[in-house]
């Protein structure tokens, strides 16, 4: 749980804490890491670096800058791999996927646990794939 929270700290930092909430994609399958995130921000599902898209009359403007981006995408691999590493430890499967959401508003976070191969047996499907089918679903979704 703290690695959870960790991830949710660096995209809330990131944020600046101005969201609804976080959604946060973490997958180790064949040995590779990926990761991403996205936001409810303004009751819009929004990409990192399209927040400044859904801010209102007198909102500051995000600081969505490649660096900022990479700098946070960086901390939840390192988070992964200390992930990994406590699976071994503790000789635990580690999981091929984990889908986050932090409820801001409530201060509550799901998490969703896969460990059945989701893309890596696809040739034409990769972990951004999959993270851009749930930011689609829960666009779909948007109240």
């Amino acid at each position: 749980s703290e690695i959870q929270a960790d991830m949710v700290s660096i995209c809330l930092e990131y944020v600046e804490k101005r969201a609804e909430k976080i959604y946060i994609y973490c997958s180790f399958e064949d040995g590779m890491i990926s990761s991403g995130f996205f936001y409810k921000v303004n009751s819009k599902i929004v990409k990192k670096n399209k927040l400044n898209d859904v801010i209102v009359d007198g909102q500051k403007k995000y600081d969505v800058s490649i660096p900022r981006q990479k700098g946070a995408i960086n901390i939840i691999n390192d988070d992964i791999k200390a992930l990994k590493r406590l699976c071994q430890e503790h000789q635990k499967e580690m999981p091929t996927q984990i889908k986050l959401v932090y409820d801001v508003i409530s201060n509550r976070i799901n998490a969703d646990y896969s460990y059945d191969i989701i893309f890596s047996d696809d040739q034409n499907k990769t972990a951004y794939d999959v993270l851009d089918e749930w930011y689609q679903l829960e666009k779909s979704n948007e109240k």
